[in-house]
């Protein structure tokens, strides 16, 4: 899904030092241009049109779109990595680049503002320092001759320009990943505590990569030998391919917003008919993905695990008479496991994913009998439920839990939660 910043949420040292390298680019390269003048007016008015109709294609972004202006990021890198025009070698620099980058995201964004929903600060830094990593490492080696002298103009010039464009993509898959490491997961105050584990969240964004981002990368590179060859009249013809898969993964994704919203209904079933308390699975789902991310969880995994998350309590609609409070963890293991294998068959007869059911089913299971997931869930579970209890309240509930690691709750699962609950603003009791 689309990840952002709280806002009112204090930016981390990192953030405020990637956004003041992206600030003090904008201002260098804007303030070198309008002083030594616009080179190639045509070429620059050309990319800056293109970079901002793609911005503006953001305006119908969905969730879960990782690069909401795919055309916009093409183009970028298509100016970043031009070299020649129609034979015709061109004389732009890195500075010319990024003012014009940043001169298309003002003009692009003022709509945007104007509707309230002006672009993440976060994603505009990463897209300006992406797009000067890229100018950086091509232009000066271009213009001084030794790519020509290196490489040449065949299939071998070709092969250079894709491995400047996935030096690119891992940079800018390594900011993402370093910004996101900062954020605190919706439902948790900040508190200046550790951040979010880095390697799930870069292991997350290298695999955007094979996706949206081959797309965008290998659209930029035609873009720039497109140009080479035939001049700015080969641009409206290339922007096709990507405008089309732009299409196609919106569509997608309204389909898996779509699911998720389904999924997200039937586990309020529960709090409807007033088996569990209100928020319950919503709060056990966030919860569950900040400790599977903890635990090192990614992509699929953690879809997986939120899925069952929020599913997790539906076989107590199979039930007579309601748990008091919906509070399974204090039930006896028997009737536990009971009432998880109820509602894995619900699961499985709403044709939400097998795995999903699975891990419903074995949440009462002993934990080394478990797969992560269900241990997650199970402990996630029980500290929820305790909670309730205002005689215990969260740190008697956190303290419940690591007494029953010898057999109900795998002991890293608890200190992971421990962890993720200290960043929420609770100190936890330290392990005994």
């Amino acid at each position: 899904m689309t990840r952002t910043r709280p806002r009112g949420m204090a930016l981390p040292p990192v953030v405020l030092a990637v956004h003041g390298a992206a600030v003090v680019l904008a201002l260098a390269g804007l303030g070198h241009t309008l002083w030594d003048g616009v080179h190639e007016p045509g070429h620059a008015l050309t990319f800056g049109l293109l970079i901002t109709v793609g911005e503006l294609a953001r305006w119908g972004a969905l969730p879960g779109e990782r690069e909401p202006a795919p055309l916009g990021a093409a183009g970028a890198l298509a100016y970043a990595l031009l070299g020649c025009s129609g034979g015709e070698p061109t004389t732009h620099g890195v500075l010319q680049v990024i003012a014009v980058l940043v001169a298309a995201q003002l003009v692009a964004c003022v709509p945007h503002v104007a509707r309230g929903s002006g672009p993440a600060p976060d994603r505009v830094a990463r897209r300006i320092l992406t797009v000067t990593f890229a100018a950086v490492c091509f232009q000066p080696l271009y213009n001084s001759g030794r790519a020509a002298d290196w490489f040449g103009e065949g299939p071998y010039y070709v092969l250079f320009m894709l491995l400047f464009l996935v030096l690119t993509a891992l940079c800018d898959a390594v900011l993402a990943a370093l910004l996101l490491s900062r954020t605190v997961p919706h439902g948790f105050k900040s508190t200046g505590g550790t951040p979010l584990p880095y390697g799930p969240l870069l292991r997350d964004e290298l695999r955007a990569l094979i996706g949206i981002g081959s797309a965008v990368c290998a659209t930029g590179v035609v873009m720039a030998l497109g140009v080479a060859v035939a001049g700015l009249w080969a641009l409206p013809v290339l922007c096709v391919p990507l405008l089309l898969t732009q299409v196609s993964f919106r569509r997608f994704a309204a389909v898996r917003t779509t699911y998720r919203q389904t999924i997200a209904s039937l586990a309020r079933a529960t709090e409807i008919a007033g088996y569990t308390p209100h928020g319950h699975a919503r709060r056990v789902a966030v919860l569950c993905t900040a400790v599977g991310r903890e635990l090192g969880l990614s992509g699929s995994e953690l879809t997986v695990l939120e899925y069952a998350a929020l599913m997790h309590d539906i076989g107590q609609l199979s039930l007579v008479d309601p748990v008091p409070d919906g509070a399974t963890a204090v039930l006896p293991a028997a009737e536990q496991r009971r009432i998880a294998l109820l509602g894995g068959a619900v699961v499985r007869q709403t044709g939400v994913d097998t795995e999903v059911a699975v891990v419903v089913e074995r949440q009462a299971d002993p934990y080394r009998e478990q797969p992560l997931s269900a241990r997650i869930v199970r402990a996630v579970n029980a500290y929820d439920d305790l909670c309730g209890e205002s005689l215990i309240g969260p740190l008697g509930a956190l303290e419940q839990l690591r007494l029953g690691t010898g057999h109900d709750y795998q002991p890293e699962v608890v200190e992971s939660l421990a962890r993720v609950l200290a960043r929420g603003g609770l100190t936890p009791v330290p392990p005994g």
